[in-house]
């Protein structure tokens, strides 16, 4: 039984987040020339979905990005026209956000604070402020609570504001990352309990070793994902399953030209998950 309470999860957690910022920041995974052009991009999925999000657009919209890492993706949204706040949990991948702001001149349109997400609400402390709260991709399974997680999502939004988040599939979870032959090696739901993983990799450059190796992580179920939201007074506008994730997930997968990873020969399991939500 893991004692949530004693922050050992978090800082061990933190420390390999740190340790990967420079490494993502020199990674061509992390690419920055379309951004620092002008023109960023996100990943298809995002790409196809917020349109459904932002019907009018991104212009004047106040967004929240809860897990922004160094602020890639807040920055392709403030480019196109919103106001943007990230928050994360590693101060270098904050202070880098900064920088990345400052060199594309768009620090007066985004703002980064350095804060785990569970003391967001003392950090930040806005509620029913935001247009939108826009978490992707790696973000719910470093987090033990995800009720917590829902309720601090509800206490940012407007009446009427929105959610969008995309991530990995629950289901594809399950199975160990390493070989061509997926094995079942984590369960669907861990009950509460994290997965303790001894690992020194890094999906954004596979050269790569860090020196904090211990990391904890949880499982959520999906339904339990959907049931968190709902409790916390949010409406479900739509759950999309996705065959294709931005990051290779299993060695069996094959790179698309657009940044994408997909099973070779046909759609074995959903890889990735979207969840759009609106506020009362």
């Amino acid at each position: 039984m893991v004692d949530l309470d004693s922050g050992e999860w978090l800082e061990a957690n933190r420390a390999q987040w740190d340790e990967r910022v420079p490494l993502h920041l020199a990674s061509g995974f992390y690419d920055q020339s379309t951004l620092r052009a002008g023109r960023g991009e996100l990943y298809p999925v995002e790409e196809a979905e917020l349109p459904l999000v932002f019907p009018d657009g991104f212009e004047g919209q106040r967004i929240l990005h809860l897990q922004c890492h160094f602020g890639a993706d807040s920055l392709v949204l403030a480019q196109r026209g919103a106001t943007v706040v990230g928050i994360d949990f590693s101060k270098p991948a904050i202070v880098a956000a900064r920088a990345l702001a400052a060199e594309v001149g768009l620090a007066d349109r985004a703002r980064f604070v350095h804060a785990n997400v569970y003391d967001a609400r003392h950090t930040l402390p806005e509620p029913a402020s935001f247009d939108a709260v826009y978490t992707t991709w790696g973000t719910i399974g470093w987090l033990p609570d995800i009720a917590e997680w829902a309720r601090i999502i509800a206490w940012y939004l407007k009446p009427g504001g929105r959610l969008y988040f995309a991530d990995g599939h629950p289901a594809a979870w399950v199975f160990d990352l390493d070989g061509m032959t997926p094995r079942f090696a984590f369960a669907y739901d861990g009950k509460g309990e994290p997965d303790i993983v001894d690992d020194g990799s890094d999906y954004a450059d596979e050269t790569a070793t860090t020196e904090h190796t211990r990391t904890f992580e949880w499982s959520h179920p999906l339904g339990a994902t959907i049931t968190a939201l709902i409790d916390a007074g949010l409406t479900i506008d739509f759950v999309h399953e996705h065959f294709e994730v931005p990051f290779r997930m299993f060695d069996a997968l094959e790179p698309t030209p657009d940044r994408m990873f997909r099973w070779p020969d046909t759609q074995w399991l959903p890889l990735g998950v979207s969840i759009a939500a609106t506020a009362p």
